[in-house]
């Protein structure tokens, strides 16, 4: 009997379980983040954290050490080079895990475990980041309120130049009475035409004393 056994074997051998975690374990330290059911992220934090205990001592041995865990050399530089130094002032709890929604196929509970130090979304940087954004809303009043004067006085600016044109505008009238001076010329040769019309009838009569 298993009766007081913490260790969840996960439905699997011993070796296809160290060999899951090995891999799930790189996969944490790549990308810093994964998505997987809460049994597996709750055995891959008492996996992986004494590996990440470990790689605070840059030694060969500590490689050596780590390398027989992951297997994986990329892994191995990544995590003694990068995440060694975020973690150096942390004592311990280097994981963060958090429930999602059940999966749809066979509603599994479901979990992001993720490193604290490379987080997001939670922390003090968050807070502040909110923080400012309140402050920025509750200015914007204050900022339409200075900013109706100025509209006012740049509404005067732009008037000033408009009657400016109208002065102008207003120079060329002047010229109209050299046009309508040119009018009378034009009309002196329509005089001769309105003396013609009237020869008209003068000959209508002399055929009429033709005819007679």
């Amino acid at each position: 009997m298993r009766h007081g056994k913490k260790v969840n074997h996960l439905g699997r051998t011993d070796s296809h379980r160290k060999a899951m975690l090995a891999n799930m374990a790189s996969s944490l330290i790549l990308h810093k983040r994964i998505t997987t059911t809460l049994a597996k992220a709750k055995a891959l934090r008492v996996y992986v954290e004494p590996i990440l205990t470990k790689a605070k001592n840059d030694t060969t041995h500590s490689r050596r050490t780590v390398f027989s865990y992951l297997q994986d050399k990329e892994t191995v530089t990544i995590l003694f080079r990068e995440i060694a130094e975020k973690i150096a002032n942390r004592p311990g709890g280097y994981t963060r895990i958090i429930k999602m929604e059940n999966r749809l196929g066979d509603n599994a509970e479901m979990a992001l475990i993720e490193l604290v130090d490379y987080n997001t979304v939670y922390g003090k940087d968050a807070g502040k980041t909110e923080k400012k954004s309140t402050r920025r809303r509750g200015g914007s009043g204050k900022g339409k309120a200075a900013a109706a004067p100025t509209a006012a006085t740049t509404a005067t600016t732009t008037a000033a130049p408009v009657v400016e044109d109208a002065v102008v505008i207003e120079e060329p009238k002047a010229e109209a009475p050299v046009v309508a001076e040119a009018a009378p010329v034009a009309e002196a040769p329509e005089a001769p035409a309105a003396e013609e019309t009237p020869e008209a009838p003068a000959a209508n009569e002399e055929n009429a004393e033709k005819g007679e």
